[in-house]
């Protein structure tokens, strides 16, 4: 297999990756192996589903709101947004960025009760890069909006959260180019609802298994 440079990398792939790997490999890095290297799609399951419905009716209900939740007086929303960097060899899909004149703020809808989790919020990050990619501004701030409290938590975007970002599309990169299966999840418990606990079942989960060409 020919591989390419990716600009801006000091790894190798052929393949452009999304934040939504960035977010998975951060929960599980299994995850993100069985999608790319055995090419095993992801099971939709009731909870994706209702999880869909949800964001629909939440961008129904952001077109007639105020920005206060934001702490905002104005601003222009624009939805569903399809971002492409070709430095990072990176897309993703925004579920809401609010622009201002003075800035350019991320928003991700979740559909969870607890607090946003490290996943989520490098998955923000990550639209965060971007989105400065696009715009050509830096972007200090984002949200992550809780639908089940209707509430609108803010994370800021640290020099730290951008560095740790790049090092992971590092580390997916090259464990796609070894296609060496990665350890488990750090906890059990993040196994109990996860889609792809089944391939893992029959895996001694202490042994680094690596697939050749």
């Amino acid at each position: 297999m020919e591989m390419k440079a990716v600009p801006g990398s000091s790894s190798l792939s052929p393949i452009t990756l999304t934040v939504g790997d960035v977010k998975q490999y951060c929960y599980c890095p299994r995850v993100v192996f069985y999608t790319y290297c055995l090419h095993i799609k992801r099971p939709t399951t009731y909870k994706m589903v209702e999880g869909n419905l949800e964001h629909e009716a939440a961008q129904e209900k952001e077109e007639r709101r105020s920005l206060r939740a934001y702490g905002l007086r104005e601003g222009e929303r624009q939805f569903n947004l399809n971002l492409y960097s070709r430095r990072l060899e990176l897309t993703g899909k925004l579920d809401m960025v609010i622009i201002t004149p003075a800035e350019i703020i991320p928003v991700d809808f979740k559909n969870t009760s607890g607090k946003p989790g490290l996943n989520h919020k490098y998955q923000l990050t990550g639209y965060a890069l971007l989105l400065e990619e696009s715009f050509q501004k830096p972007v200090r701030r984002g949200f992550i909006y809780l639908l089940p409290q209707k509430k609108a938590c803010e994370i800021s975007i640290t020099d730290n959260m951008r560095l740790f970002f790049k090092k992971t599309l590092d580390k997916i990169r090259h464990m796609l180019d070894s296609e060496s299966l990665p350890p488990p999840a750090r906890r059990e418990s993040l196994c109990t609802d996860c889609e792809f606990r089944n391939f893992c079942g029959d895996i001694d989960l202490e042994q680094k298994h690596v697939f050749p060409e």
